[in-house]
């Protein structure tokens, strides 16, 4: 198992914000696809989605973080 330091939120967890996301079977394959196309984690995708959405909102227009 490797070392976790405190330092690194990445590996301590307290980076991200776990939650459960119930969604709709035929959304999921498409999300599911869209991630595979773009080399993501459906996950990855579902966070990427999200960030462009509320970025759109503030009128920010960056691409990513």
């Amino acid at each position: 198992m490797a070392h976790r330091t405190p330092s690194d939120p990445r590996r301590s967890g307290e980076g991200r914000k776990s939650f459960l996301l119930r969604i709709d079977p035929a959304l999921w394959r498409d999300l599911e696809a869209w991630a595979q196309d773009e080399l993501r984690s459906v996950n990855g995708q579902i966070e990427y989605v999200l960030r462009q959405a509320v970025n759109a909102r503030r009128g920010d227009r960056r691409t990513g973080r």
